[in-house]
C-alpha cells in the first residue's frame, strides 16, 4: 500500500548548529527536487542513494533563496522507514528551520504525526512493535542502563525470544490438532500430552524468567519513585540537592520552607531516581503548609523506596516514630543527618524502630555520607546483578501485563491437562498465550493499540 509522504522537524526547537527536516514517502526525492538547486547541477532524482549533496532551497514560486542546505538521499527500501526518505539539513534557527519546513507543506508534503516514521517502519514491516516502542525507551532514557536495555530490545533481543516462544506453541498446538483428527490412536493421545506438558512448561519458565526482570528493567525505563520524608528541617531538601547536584529546592533554618512536592530525575549509580521532596510531615495550622503535608501523605502511598531523613541533633519525637509506622513493610533507607552537629538522637532507638531498614549517617552541609546512600540505593534494587549484558530486560508495562497474562494462560494449560481435562479445551488456553506473545511483537494487536502507542512518541520520529 503506497502511504502519502511526510514532514516534520526531527531535531529539537531552539537554536543550534544544525536542524533536520526530514521527508518520507513515494514523492520525498520529488518534493525535495523541485525546492533543491544542487551546486554541481545534479539533479536529486539521478543522484545516488545514501549521498548527501550541497546547495540551496529555491521558493519556485518567487525564484527566492530559503535556505543553504545540505540534502541527504536516502532511497527505499534500505531506510527506517523502507520509503524514500530525504533528510534536509539547514541552520538551527527557529526562523530557518519553519521556513523549509513550510516551504516543503507548501509542495506536497503533509505535515507528520507524533511517531508516525517509526509507525511506518513498523506498518512496513522494518521493525515490530516491541523494537518500535524501543525507540522511544531508546530517547527517553535517563541512565546508560537504561540505554543499553533499550539498545537490546530495539536490536531485536526481546522479539526473537518471543517468536521462539510462539514457534514451540505453534508446534505443540500441530500436534494437538493430530490427535483431535486421529483419536482411535492411543498411543497419539498419550504422546501429545506428554508433549504439551514439556512444551508448555518450558514455555512458561521462560515467561517466569523474563517477569522476573520486569522490576529491575521498568525501574531503569520509568524511574524509581523514590520520596524524601521527614520532619521540617531535617535536611531533606538539602538531601535532594546533594543527590541532584545543583540547589533546585530552597534550603533554610525555616521550618515548611516547602510547601509543595518538588519532583527531579537524577542518576545513581546507573539507577534513575525520580526524586520527590515533600513537605515535612507534621501537624501544622498553616492552611498552604497543611495541604503540602497531606500531598506528600499521598507520594508515600506511590514510593517504590522511601528516604526517611531524621536529625542527628535532636532526640526523637512521635512524629518521626510515626513515620517509621507509616513506612513499615515498604523498601526504606533511614538517614541520620546533621552528624556534624552535638549527637542527640538515640541511636539504638533508632535501629530499634528500623528493624530491617539500612541506616546511613550523613552530614549534608559537610557533603559526608551521600556516597555511601547512593551505593545503598543501588544495592538494594539490583545488587549488581544489572550489570550481565546478555539478559533480556523486560521494561515496558504493556510488555509486563501481556507477559504476565500469557504465563496465566498457559498455567491454565498444563493444569488442565494434568486434571485430565479434554485435549482440545487445554488447546484453548495455549492458542490463547499464543495470541498474548503476538500482541507484544505486534503480529496480533488491534489498529487503535498502534495508533495509540505511536501517539505517545515526540513529533519528527
Amino acid at each position: 500500500m503506497e502511504m502519502d509522504t511526510i514532514v516534520a522537524i526531527s531535531t529539537p526547537m531552539g537554536e543550534g548548529a544544525i536542524a533536520v527536516v526530514r521527508l518520507s514517502g513515494s514523492d520525498a526525492i520529488s518534493i525535495a527536487g523541485l525546492l533543491f538547486k544542487s551546486v554541481s547541477g545534479k539533479q536529486l532524482e539521478d543522484v545516488a542513494s545514501h549521498t548527501i549533496h550541497y546547495g540551496h532551497l529555491i521558493d519556485p514560486k518567487s525564484g527566492q533563496v530559503v535556505e543553504e542546505v545540505m540534502m541527504t538521499v536516502m532511497k527505499g527500501p534500505k531506510t527506517f522507514t523502507k520509503e524514500d526518505v530525504v533528510e534536509v539539513n539547514c541552520h538551527g534557527g527557529m526562523v530557518s528551520v519553519h521556513r523549509v519546513l513550510q516551504l516543503v507543506l507548501n509542495h506536497g508534503a503533509r505535515l507528520a504525526e507524533p511517531g508516525e516514521f517509526t509507525k511506518r517502519a513498523f506498518l512496513n514491516g522494518r521493525i515490530d512493535l516491541s523494537q518500535a516502542e524501543a525507540v522511544m525507551d531508546l530517547i527517553r532514557a535517563k541512565t546508560d542502563r537504561a540505554m543499553n536495555v533499550a539498545l537490546g530490545q530495539m536490536e531485536g533481543r526481546l522479539s526473537r525470544l518471543i517468536r521462539k516462544l510462539r514457534q514451540e506453541i505453534l508446534e505443540t498446538l500441530a500436534h494437538v490438532e493430530v490427535n483431535i483428527d486421529y483419536p482411535e490412536y492411543d498411543d497419539v493421545e498419550e504422546m501429545t500430552h506428554k508433549m504439551l506438558l514439556e512444551k508448555a512448561s518450558y514455555v512458561r519458565d521462560e515467561i517466569q524468567k523474563l517477569l522476573e526482570t520486569s522490576q529491575q528493567g521498568k525501574i531503569l525505563r520509568e524511574g524509581l519513585a523514590t520520596v524524601i520524608v521527614g520532619r521540617p528541617n531535617v535536611g531533606k531538601s538539602s538531601l535532594l540537592n546533594s543527590l541532584v547536584h545543583e540547589n533546585k529546592a530552597i534550603v533554610t533554618d525555616i521550618p515548611g520552607t516547602t510547601r509543595d512536592v518538588i519532583e527531579e530525575y537524577v542518576n545513581v549509580k546507573g539507577v534513575p531516581l525520580k526524586l520527590l521532596d515533600t513537605a515535612g510531615i507534621r501537624e501544622t495550622e498553616d492552611i498552604v503548609e497543611r495541604i503540602g503535608v497531606e500531598k506528600s501523605r499521598q507520594v508515600l502511598k506511590e514510593a517504590d523506596l522511601i528516604l526517611l531523613v531524621l536529625n542527628s541533633a535532636e532526640k526523637l519525637t512521635i512524629e518521626d516514630e510515626n513515620l517509621f509506622k507509616a513506612t513499615k513493610g515498604m523498601d526504606v533507607i533511614v538517614i541520620v543527618n546533621k552528624t556534624d552537629l552535638p549527637q542527640q538522637i538515640e541511636m539504638d532507638k533508632v535501629r530499634e524502630l528500623a528493624g530491617d531498614q539500612r541506616i546511613v549517617t550523613t552530614s549534608l552541609r559537610e557533603d559526608r555520607g551521600v556516597e555511601e546512600l547512593e551505593k545503598a540505593i543501588a544495592s538494594l534494587f539490583f545488587s549488581g546483578s544489572i550489570e550481565t549484558g546478555d539478559s533480556t530486560y523486560v521494561s515496558n508495562s504493556r510488555h509486563i501485563a501481556l507477559l504476565n497474562q500469557a504465563h496465566r494462560a498457559i498455567e491454565e494449560a498444563i493444569d488442565a491437562v494434568r486434571s485430565g481435562v479434554p485435549i482440545d479445551i487445554a488447546q484453548i488456553d495455549l492458542t490463547r498465550s499464543w495470541e498474548l506473545l503476538g500482541e507484544i511483537i505486534g503480529d496480533s494487536v488491534h489498529e487503535s493499540l498502534i495508533d495509540q502507542l505511536f501517539s505517545q512518541f515526540c513529533l519528527g520520529k
